[in-house]
């Protein structure tokens, strides 16, 4: 049996001979080296960073690095270390976690949601919230799709110990739909599978039906 839960979710002073040092916050961002590289493509683009709706964008993009690549500097352990018994050996799903990430070859965003399921063992369960954020680990850094489908299934597979796991991601990638083949209706479906749904086929198709129905995917 599956016990479904659907959930939408949808952050003194240098020496005078010594280079300033960098401004950076706790996570490890160098924002001052930001806001020069803003500043910088502003001029390359044929426009003035000085002028009054510009001058303030290199700071504010800086800022917004900081929160949209926050899951570099962040360990999925953080929310998958603390599990709880549960006595049963039913499907645990949830679907619908928005996600925004940014492509890595065109740091373009990439907008999408999520969908996971699992088959405990041992009765070890964790909040529902704990895999949310997990998707937002993967999710906030420049990103292939794929590869971000499976750090998810394998950071479940790792800290959980599960029978098996599933995750589907689904996106729109505006590095397709601004630029080149600028197809506005694309998205992309990957699927990642480890344990008993890999060998499991009729249980891989009942999950995989499931999504479908519940969330539409």
């Amino acid at each position: 049996g599956f016990a479904m839960i659907s959930d939408t979710l949808t952050q003194s002073r240098s020496h005078a001979l010594s280079p300033p040092a960098p401004k950076t916050e706790p996570g490890g961002f160098d924002l001052a080296r930001i806001e020069r590289a803003v500043g910088e493509i502003l001029l390359a683009i044929g426009d003035d960073p000085t002028r009054d709706g510009l001058r303030d964008t290199p700071r504010r993009v800086a800022k917004a690095y900081g929160e949209i690549f926050a899951g570099l500097h962040e360990d999925p352990a953080e929310h998958l270390s603390r599990v709880f018994e549960h006595d049963g050996d039913e499907v645990v799903m949830l679907g619908d976690i928005n996600f925004s990430s940014v492509c890595e070859h065109h740091l373009l965003p990439v907008l999408g949601r999520a969908h996971i399921a699992y088959l405990p063992s041992g009765g070890r369960v964790v909040g529902l919230s704990k895999l949310a954020r997990t998707v937002q680990v993967f999710a906030r850094r420049p990103q292939l799709q794929e590869r971000m489908t499976s750090q998810i299934a394998d950071a479940l597979v790792e800290h959980l110990q599960p029978e098996g796991v599933v995750v589907m991601c689904e996106a729109e990638h505006l590095c397709m739909t601004m630029r080149g083949a600028k197809s506005s209706e694309a998205k992309m479906v990957t699927v990642a599978r480890r344990g008993t749904f890999r060998h499991d086929t009729a249980l891989c198709s009942q999950v995989m039906t499931t999504i479908h129905n519940v969330y539409g995917s």
